[in-house]
């Protein structure tokens, strides 16, 4: 290049702008996508550890409630009632305050809808979708082929027949699940199992083929008892209508819905999930320009206020709230951990039976209930009574798991005249120890 053509190059007047700030930028791209699919991964483990690790099923055999691997009766009054109170409440919090997040972020149905779509859009093209008004599904012409139907169907039926074993974990052990799986005999099994089974395939396979998110807009209950706790000022999708020029011509945000809405427009009773789809789309297009999208999540209601003003009064609104819902919920903790403090893996009672008539009663059935899902040995103790004067028919006993034994106390006929206080004591190898309290009346 010539020392004239340099000199001209310099002489162009050249003003260096600095890079928007990063703030200016607005999110990253898909910040709450990413988020949002950790958080369904993580709710998707966690559904199958609840049941697996034995915080949480139900044994049909036995007709009750397991929580930390034990059996927990009626009886366990604070532990029962303590969680149910703080679940509700905790529940009716996050209602109120986040709204539909849990559909959005934590529901199973609505992780396994998105993954039918996506395995829809990947093997019969971006566009394909199910729709429930009778419109036949839009198929890219170079993926309609028997091979991509056939696979798509394929993955399909398999991942109905996986979730539909999710349930069982709830109501049966792993290791009879297992039996389940392999075709192995099981006593804990019931015979029409496999039935039932099958239906819940079916149900399954129904949903990721058909419904989706149709069950979501239309059909949840769940859905409704959310939206019976939600007000103005309930996390919710905002736009600023102030830069509606910015978005003419544009509906990225509604293609990326994919429960059918408007994100402009959302209202407190409408289908919005608070995914966050819509505001990842809309910062994708302003990225480039170096400004925020025109949505964006916020609490409180949609008004003209300053954003001082808004965000007190917002503070306000969620102290209200907890006033009256975190009492409850710390009530309801504080019965739990008591009943989990007082809970007895054991359940011991003495029955007196019944006698000839006329004739005074001199045996008595122990009965010992092992609550617990392990093996356990236990030792029978009689006090208040000389040992000359009783039989017991063992005084050991090695329970199984969630397994009941009696054995039998006779107290001799001859014994003295007068009435006895008498004591069964049973003490377990883990530490336990209970006691049994009971008049014996000698005539």
């Amino acid at each position: 290049m010539s020392s004239t053509a340099q000199t001209r190059l310099r002489d162009i007047p050249v003003r260096v702008v600095g890079s928007p700030a990063p703030s200016a930028l607005g999110p990253q791209e898909a910040v709450y996508h990413r988020r949002r699919r950790v958080v369904q991964l993580l709710a998707l483990v966690l559904i199958v550890l609840v049941p697996t690790s034995g915080l949480f099923r139900i044994d049909p055999i036995a007709g009750a409630v397991v929580v930390l691997d034990r059996q927990i009766w009626f009886a366990d009054f604070f532990l029962v009632f303590g969680l149910w109170i703080f679940l509700a409440t905790m529940m009716v919090f996050l209602y109120s305050v986040a709204g539909t997040v849990f559909c959005g972020w934590v529901c199973p149905q609505n992780s396994v809808a998105e993954w039918a779509n996506f395995m829809t859009r990947k093997f019969l093209g971006k566009r394909a979708e199910v729709s429930l008004d009778g419109a036949a599904i839009r198929v890219t012409a170079s993926k309609d082929h028997l091979l991509n139907w056939l696979v798509l169907a394929l993955s399909f039926i398999g991942a109905s027949m996986m979730v539909a074993l999710v349930p069982m974990l709830y109501f049966y052990p792993v290791s009879a699940v297992w039996s389940f799986v392999s075709l192995r005999p099981n006593p804990a099994l019931a015979g029409s199992l496999y039935w039932i089974y099958t239906v819940f395939v079916l149900i399954v396979l129904l949903d990721v083929t058909v419904l989706r998110h149709f069950w979501c807009r239309f059909i949840c209950v769940y859905r409704v008892w959310q939206h019976s706790f939600k007000t103005r000022q309930t996390l919710h999708i905002a736009y600023d209508a102030s830069r509606a020029a910015d978005c003419e011509g544009c509906n990225y945000c509604v293609t990326k819905c994919f429960v059918d809405l408007d994100p402009r427009s959302t209202d407190v009773f409408d289908s919005c999930i608070n995914c966050g789809e819509c505001v990842d789309a809309c910062n994708r297009m302003h990225h480039k320009s170096g400004e925020p999208g025109l949505l964006r999540f916020e609490f409180g209601a949609r008004t003209s206020t300053k954003a001082a003003t808004r965000k007190r009064n917002n503070e306000y609104s969620l102290l209200g709230r907890s006033r009256w819902a975190l009492p409850f919920s710390f009530l309801g903790l504080a019965m739990f951990a008591w009943g989990v403090w007082t809970y007895e893996p054991y359940h011991l009672s003495v029955d007196h039976g019944t006698g000839a008539a006329g004739q005074a009663i001199t045996d008595y059935q122990i009965a010992i209930a092992n609550k617990q899902y392990r093996e356990e040995k236990v030792r029978i103790l009689i006090k208040g009574i000389d040992a000359q004067n009783y039989h017991l028919s063992a005084d050991a006993l090695t329970l199984g798991k969630i397994q009941r034994q009696s054995l039998t106390l006779s107290i001799s006929p001859l014994i003295k005249h007068g009435l006895y206080p008498v004591q069964v004591e049973v003490q377990a190898q883990d530490g336990w120890v209970g006691h049994f309290e009971f008049q014996h009346f000698a005539g």
